[in-house]
């Protein structure tokens, strides 16, 4: 990977990264090229401190990334540094004026930009945080202005430059700026570029969904065989339990953004559930976990067999085990799944998890918070499946129901949360972005329909994505994805059903569907190959409306128009 210029073409397949600062920028173009070490992404840094100039011109870029100074970006904060007096609201309208363009700049690219930090100076010191006088207070104004101002534009996103500085006795370096025009020290730069790659990886869908947990000196103290469920340290008045329930805290705020929890430990499964269900301090309980698996063997087996039950990819998970030989047992057996080094001290256990910033994401849904539930509910599903004798009594009493919905407003976060996450169940596994995939849909010839999917044990919300297109009669099916927990219901055929349907509405005669494999989606193959379409090559298939093709039995289809 290299750092260009911005003039230059992207090829195929490549997305280009560009940097754009008030400042010599390019010493975090060094520590991100070896951060991002795909070879898809290139990163180009625009021309020295033309920021505007540099937004405002088109160019082929996947991400901008915008990291500026306030007093250089903001000529009214440069007066207020130098302790003059100004109107707040002046500046806050300059504010104004470096957001709209970012907005402009956004229309089909992402945008993250670097919240301001304040420089070093003592401002108006013990009146620093006054109101209309102070410079934190005015800085604090401008970050919130900047962020109001962009937030309805979800591809565009404010990073915690702050954080990057901590830690660092002095971040700044004036001799650097004054040799260089460099601001801050090397260790700066690192931070704020693992803080961008994780960002990256979360609007490339990339993060981590799945933490799977130990028991035992994990989630609680002590062995729970040894002391049983009354005697591990778990909150009360004990330094070690209180950090043991800090960190089942902080597990939970992570669920409830979406990352969902399992347990693999070695224990017996009845005497674990009890400690869970029956020990008052316990913060997570049994409807937390998307599965588990709790007895005598292999971590390394039962984790494969756990996110085969929660249909995600090892790529997905995160494994933590305080016992070291476990660790590397599992790293050693399923590289995708990362396990981390893990301290042997519990009060290290929350600002651990904290440091692993592999789950962050670039939106969160409904269906994100409730996840949890609809796995409980998924367990429910397939009990009454092992205790009905055949797959179409299953089905039968399941009672699933698909619903159609324009692309609008209300859900275009989650379908592009879809587009950019789903990865087994996904025909042409294209990464849209929301601006683009308005644009795709905003045309006569081409239909986009989200799919969510409901059955008497409750919705499973948003879960996929249908979009067509038609030439001269000839339809396509463009895209065909679908989270993998609701496959193997007929659900699949009811989509290609509705994509035949939006297109005999478009005019057209027949249908192709073009099967792009990459090394994750080849179930979608197998969807195609056993769905009754027409094998018309290697990779491609179709229906002739002529010959028709029949709505699947067990599934009910809903239209909603607005």
């Amino acid at each position: 990977m290299a750092t260009r210029s911005i003039k230059m073409k992207k090829s195929e397949d490549q997305k280009i990264i560009s940097i754009i600062s008030d400042f010599n920028i390019v010493p975090l173009s060094g520590h991100l090229k070896n951060k991002l070490k795909h070879p898809k992404f290139v990163i180009e840094t625009a021309p020295y401190g033309q920021v505007y100039q540099s937004l405002a011109r088109s160019s082929d870029s996947w991400l901008d990334i915008v990291w500026t100074l306030p007093e250089r970006i903001l000529p009214g904060f440069n007066k207020a540094l130098q302790c003059v007096q100004v109107k707040h609201e002046d500046i806050l309208t300059e504010v104004d004026d470096f957001a709209e363009s970012l907005i402009r700049a956004s229309t089909q690219k992402y945008i993250f930009v670097a919240a301001w930090h304040l420089p070093v100076s003592k401002g108006y010191g013990i009146l620093d945080w006054q109101d209309g006088l102070g410079l934190s207070s005015l800085l604090t104004k401008c970050n919130l202005r900047l962020s109001a101002k962009i937030s309805a534009h979800n591809n565009i996103f404010m990073l915690p430059a702050h954080s990057w500085m901590e830690g660092i006795k002095q971040p700044i370096s004036k001799k650097l700026w004054y040799a260089t025009k460099v601001p801050y020290v090397s260790d700066v730069f690192e931070a704020a570029a693992e803080s961008i790659q994780q960002s990256v990886y979360a609007i490339n869908g990339k993060s981590r969904r799945l933490i799977i947990v130990d028991l035992d000196n994990t989630l609680w103290g002590g062995v729970l065989g040894e002391t049983g469920w009354q005697g591990v340290r778990l909150g009360g008045h004990d330094h070690v339990g209180e950090a043991f329930k800090d960190f089942q805290l902080a597990l939970k705020a992570l669920s409830n953004r979406g990352v969902q929890l399992a347990i693999s430990s070695k224990n017996d499964e009845a005497v674990a559930m009890e400690a869970i269900e029956n020990h008052p301090e316990m913060v997570l309980k049994k409807e937390d976990f998307a599965g588990w698996r709790i007895n005598w063997n292999d971590k390394a087996a039962n984790i494969a067999e756990l996110v085969n039950e929660i249909n995600l990819g090892f790529e997905s998970i995160v494994f933590i085990d305080d016992n070291p030989a476990e660790r590397g047992r599992v790293s050693d057996a399923l590289h995708e799944v990362l396990v981390p080094e893990w301290p042997k001290d519990p009060a290290m256990y929350v600002e651990t998890l904290h440091s692993l910033c592999c789950f962050d994401t670039s939106t969160i849904t409904n269906e994100d918070r409730v996840r949890t539930a609809m796995y409980v509910s998924e367990r429910n599903r397939q009990s009454i499946k092992q205790n009905v004798g055949s797959n179409d009594d299953w089905l039968r009493k399941l009672g699933t129901s698909v619903t159609a919905l324009p692309v609008n407003s209300n859900n275009i976060s989650r379908v592009t949360q879809i587009f950019n996450k789903t990865n087994q169940l996904n025909l042409s596994t294209r990464r849209l972005s929301e601006q683009e995939i308005i644009s795709w849909g905003d045309q006569e010839t081409r239909s986009m329909m989200a799919i969510s999917v409901s059955d008497q044990f409750g919705d499973m919300g948003l879960v996929g994505i249908v979009s067509v297109e038609v030439s001269d009669a000839k339809g396509r099916l463009i895209d065909f994805i679908l989270s993998c927990r609701v496959m193997g219901r007929r659900v699949e055929e009811m989509l290609i059903y509705l994509a035949v349907s939006e297109l005999k509405k478009l005019g057209a005669k027949t249908m192709e569907v073009v099967y792009k494999p990459t090394n994750r989606n080849r179930p979608t193959l197998r969807v195609l190959e056993e769905a009754k379409l027409e094998k018309t090559g290697a990779q491609k298939f179709g229906v002739n409306f002529e010959l028709g093709y029949g709505k699947p039995e067990f599934v009910e289809l809903n239209f909603v128009s607005e």
